[in-house]
C-alpha cells in the first residue's frame, strides 16, 4: 500500500479486467487514476477465456487488441454437436468486422495485458486495499480503507466483483435477479489427441453439456453442467466428461489437469448504476450464465465506454456521458443475461427432452439465417 495517494481525479475499485480497462481508458485521456484491489496480488487462473469480436474492436481504443491476437488463438467457428455429429455450426468468418473469430485468451493475460498498458500510461494498482467506507458529497466522493487511509476522489469506479462493497456502501446493492439450481464443473487439461484446436464445441449429449475450448498453450477448457460439482478435478473425472458426453472417435485421452474449478450460475443487475459519484462497471453491476462467453465481454465493453464517459465529464464538467452510459450499459447487460439464460436453458434441458432438442436443432442448423444470427449474437457485431 505503500504510495496510496490522498486525491486522484478517479479512484477504481478492482483490479479486474474491468477496472483495469476502465483506469487505462482514463489516463489514456490524460486523467490521475488509481486502482486498488483487496488482493495481495492478481489470480493466476485462466477464469474466463473468451474474447468476442466487438470487445476487441473496442479495446483498440487502448492500443492492446492486436496483443491479445497475438497471445490468443483464434476460433473461427462455434460448431454444437450430438457426439460427432453436427447440430448447428456458427461461422464468424462472414462477420463485417476486422476479428472474424472467437479469441481463445486466458483471463490473467488479458489482465497482464491491461495492466502493462495501464503502468505505461503512468497508472499503478495498489495492493492490498479493502474499501470498508464510502462518503459523498456534490463535487466528490472519498473512500476509506481498512488501513485508515482515504482517498478522494471526483469519481470512484466500483469494480469491484460480484459481492462488491463500493456498490452496496453507494446503495446500489439490491440486484435484480436469480441463482440457477445449476452446478458446473471446470477443468483446463491437457490430452493426447482427439480434439480440434481451431474451434470450439459444445456437446449436448444425452447425458448432459459439455463445452470444449482450445486455448492459446495447446490445453483445453472443459465446461460441464453436472448434478454436484466436485471440489478438486482430477484426470480421471475429466477423461469420464469427454467419454460419455465429448466425441465418439478420435480417442482423446486426458493426461494432465492443469486447474480446476466449480461455480454455479448467479443472474443479477443492478437496480441502477451509477448514485452521485459512484459507478458501476463489470460483475459488480452484472453476473450471469457463462454460455456464450459473454460476461468478461460486456465488462470490459462497460469499462472503455465508461472511461470515455470520465474524460468528458472531467474535461468539460457535463455528466450527460456517464447518465447514458448508466442507462444504456444497464440495458445491454439486461439483454446479455437474457441470451445467456436462453443458451443455458437449451443446454440443460431436461434428459427426457434431449433427443428431441437436438433434433430440432439439426433442423434449424440448415437455415443460414439461424446461423448468422447466432454468429451477430455472440460476437455482438452490430450487422452493417
Amino acid at each position: 500500500m505503500d504510495g496510496l495517494p490522498e486525491q486522484v481525479e478517479v479512484l477504481v475499485v478492482g483490479a479486474g479486467p474491468a477496472g483495469l480497462a476502465a483506469a487505462a481508458t482514463v489516463a489514456s485521456n490524460g486523467h490521475q487514476v488509481a486502482v486498488v484491489d483487496k488482493l495481495a496480488e492478481g489470480a493466476n487462473t485462466s477464469r474466463a477465456a473468451v474474447i468476442h469480436a466487438r470487445t476487441l474492436e473496442m479495446l483498440e481504443q487502448l492500443g492492446v487488441s492486436d496483443e491479445l491476437v497475438q497471445l490468443g488463438r483464434p476460433a473461427e467457428n462455434f460448431s454444437i454437436r450430438d457426439g460427432d455429429r453436427e447440430l448447428i455450426g456458427v461461422p464468424f468468418g462472414d462477420l463485417p468486422t476486422k476479428y472474424p473469430y472467437t479469441l481463445m485468451i486466458p483471463q490473467h493475460v488479458t489482465e497482464r495485458v491491461l495492466l502493462d498498458r495501464l503502468q505505461q500510461l503512468g497508472g499503478r494498482v495498489h495492493r492490498p486495499c479493502t474499501a470498508t467506507g464510502l462518503t459523498q458529497n456534490p463535487d466528490s466522493a472519498t473512500v476509506t480503507f481498512d488501513s485508515g487511509a482515504t482517498i478522494e476522489a471526483r469519481y470512484v469506479v466500483a469494480a469491484d466483483g460480484m459481492h462488491s462493497r463500493i456498490r452496496d456502501l453507494a446503495g446500489l446493492g439490491d440486484s435484480v435477479g436469480e441463482t440457477l439450481p445449476l452446478s458446473f464443473s471446470l477443468a483446463d487439461v491437457r490430452v493426447d489427441g482427439g480434439l480440434r484446436g481451431d474451434q470450439v464445441r459444445l456437446y449436448l449429449a444425452t447425458e448432459g453439456v459439455l463445452v470444449v475450448a482450445p486455448l492459446p498453450d495447446g490445453s483445453f477448457r472443459l465446461v460441464a453442467e453436472v448434478g454436484e460439482a466436485p471440489e478438486h478435478v482430477d484426470a480421471r473425472y475429466a477423461q469420464e466428461l469427454l467419454d460419455t458426453r465429448g466425441p465418439r472417435r478420435g480417442g482423446t485421452r486426458v493426461t494432465e489437469v492443469i486447474w480446476g474449478s466449480r461455480f454455479r450460475i448467479h443472474e443479477r443487475v443492478a437496480p441502477a448504476y451509477r448514485a452521485g459519484r459512484v459507478v458501476l462497471a463489470g460483475d459488480s453491476a452484472h453476473t450471469h450464465s457463462p454460455a456464450g462467453g459473454q460476461g468478461m465481454n460486456l465488462g470490459l465493453r462497460d469499462a472503455v465506454t465508461l472511461g470515455a464517459a470520465l474524460s468528458t465529464a472531467l474535461k468539460h464538467g457535463t455528466e450527460h456521458e456517464l447518465d447514458q452510459y448508466a442507462t444504456t450499459a444497464r440495458a445491454e447487460a439486461l439483454q446479455v443475461v437474457a441470451l445467456a439464460h436462453q443458451l443455458t436453458r437449451i443446454a440443460t434441458a431436461p434428459a427426457f427432452l434431449r433427443p428431441a432438442r437436438n433434433t430440432l436443432l439439426h433442423l434449424l442448423g440448415h437455415l443460414p439465417a439461424v446461423r448468422h444470427n447466432l454468429a451477430v449474437r455472440l460476437s455482438a457485431i452490430s450487422p452493417r
